[in-house]
């Protein structure tokens, strides 16, 4: 059996939180750890425990939902974030995919509905609302960077460059003040997104990059 996939929820609504950890720790195969009423605590929180999916409030006082996404995708690379809101506003949702959400789902969704996005996103799928999915779909693909080394996060940047030195994860982690686990959530970020299977691929495709620029 497969552990459970490890939950955080954010939101500053007590009866909205309440309702939702209350629907999700139902699901045999999820584990809520946490809540937050602000995105202070839910970063704080994200740091020491952790987990496997965020599901994190737009609207929250202090730092929003976008900056808290932003916020915890840097410190925690592994942790998969899905927005939860009422706005069905297309410039937020392509906000909350660079901040480096995976998910974007509107408040109305049923229980089943979002026990299933969290097993996405615990995967590393992406989910969009089906009502904002084509909208999303004709804007990410009229915005998409030829070269895939420019969607890239400035810490993943970093990260290659130190690669391409020849750095070993635990030596990255030393120069860079991160624990040598952060070091290869990162590296398995970068991978994905060069379309590449190894960090000898990726220095490569960073040296060639240098080479031509």
């Amino acid at each position: 059996m497969s552990d459970p996939i490890r939950i955080l929820v954010a939101d500053d609504h007590p009866l909205f939180r309440e309702g939702v950890t209350h629907s999700l720790a139902s699901e045999p195969d999820f584990n809520i750890i946490g809540q937050a009423a602000g995105g202070e605590e839910a970063l704080r929180l994200a740091r020491d425990l952790l987990p496997d999916v965020v599901l994190l409030d737009i609207g929250m006082p202090g730092w929003d939902g976008l900056a808290t996404a932003e916020k915890i995708a840097t410190a925690c690379p592994a942790t998969n974030i899905v927005m939860l809101t009422v706005f069905e506003d297309e410039d937020k949702l392509l906000a909350a995919f660079k901040a480096g959400a995976r998910g974007y789902v509107l408040k109305g969704v049923s229980a089943r509905e979002l026990a299933k996005v969290v097993r996405a996103a615990a995967n590393g799928e992406v989910y969009v609302s089906p009502s904002l999915a084509a909208g999303i779909m004709v804007a990410l693909t009229r915005g998409r960077p030829a070269d895939p080394l420019e969607e890239l996060t400035e810490r993943e940047r970093e990260v290659l460059r130190l690669v391409a030195e020849g750095l070993t994860n635990r030596e990255i982690g030393e120069r860079i003040h991160l624990a040598e686990k952060t070091v290869k959530h990162y590296m398995t970020n970068i991978l994905g997104k060069l379309h590449v299977r190894s960090r000898v691929e990726a220095a490569l495709l960073a040296a060639r990059r240098e080479k031509h620029a």
